[in-house]
């Protein structure tokens, strides 16, 4: 079992920055794929961003390439996700993910566990 806590979001202006982390609980955290995904106001969930369980593979969605950068601690069982260069268009709940994913990073039903949810909102 895995529990994923969401942190960082809030409401920034175009081009600014937030950091989201997610806390996870239990010992088997650093054997998960993790991911961020993302889910707008009446729309589906996106995938956005996904980092293998050693950090050393990360995987991007087309429109955040060049602005997010995924990340993990092992150590302290955190996954983030820096975004930069916020466009409106990135507002948005962002959830992070846990799952034993081998190639279907960003097919989010192959994930296992799941947080609550962080609010993005980025004005123009």
């Amino acid at each position: 079992q895995v529990q994923l806590v969401e942190s960082g979001g809030g409401l920034v202006q175009a081009g600014g920055s937030l950091r989201l982390s997610c806390a996870a609980s239990g010992r088997t955290f650093s054997t998960y794929v993790m991911g961020w995904f993302c889910q707008a106001s009446g729309k589906e969930r996106e995938f956005v961003a996904a980092i293998s369980w050693s950090g050393g593979n990360t995987y991007y969605a087309d429109s955040v390439k060049g602005r997010f950068t995924i990340s993990r601690d092992n150590a302290t069982n955190t996954v983030y996700l820096q975004m930069n260069s916020l466009k409106p268009e990135d507002t948005a709940v962002y959830y992070c993910a846990a799952g034993r994913v081998t190639t279907t990073y960003d097919y989010w039903p192959t994930y296992d566990y799941w947080g609550q949810g962080t609010q993005v909102t980025v004005s123009s």
